[in-house]
């Protein structure tokens, strides 16, 4: 569902305004505690009543909190890793001569690029994801990477097979 289509839910858009109302003060001050600032805590918040939208139902009335901060901390482990994700960029940036450094556009473009193989990544199976990284950054041997792995030659070929099948779906916007 999209957030026009749950624009068009009277019924959902009286439940989330009311979930807001009762719930907003509250959200922003717990995310603020584990942030450590108002303005991550704010955008957190935002983005958690918009998911709530976008999903296209509101939880119980009993259930709001516990509902709120499972969404919240679903944000929270996205903004970590994409933190994470955008330090190891530019410690790599860093480490390169000046004269390389690419521009503020381009680097904004590769660390989404990041953010996007990172998440397609962690949706392959553990062996998949490990097998596609040996062999494309390691650049190791299908026979190399079934050693390591502990795991036949054809298995490897499997792992990769499907890693690439995945990168490429998500490349063309294919559905699992």
């Amino acid at each position: 569902m999209s957030v026009a289509d749950s624009a068009a839910d009277p019924g959902l858009c009286q439940q989330v305004h009311l979930l807001y109302s009762d719930h907003h003060g509250w959200l922003r001050g717990w995310l603020r505690k584990k942030l450590g600032n108002a303005m991550d805590a704010a955008d957190i918040a935002h983005d958690t009543y918009l998911r709530v939208l976008i999903c296209g139902a509101a939880p119980q009335p009993g259930q709001s909190r516990r509902y709120l901060t499972q969404i919240a901390n679903g944000l929270l482990v996205d903004l970590y890793r994409r933190r994470a994700i955008e330090a190891a960029y530019l410690a790599t940036l860093a480490s390169q001569p000046e004269a390389q450094a690419p521009s503020p556009e381009t680097r904004a473009l590769v660390l989404e690029a990041l953010v996007e193989i990172d998440a397609i990544l962690g949706r392959l199976a553990p062996k998949a994801r490990q097998a596609l990284l040996l062999c494309k950054l390691e650049g190791l041997s299908y026979r190399e990477i079934a050693d390591r792995l502990g795991v036949s030659v054809s298995s490897v070929e499997k792992y990769i097979a499907a890693a690439l099948v995945a990168c490429c779906g998500a490349l063309h916007g294919w559905a699992a």
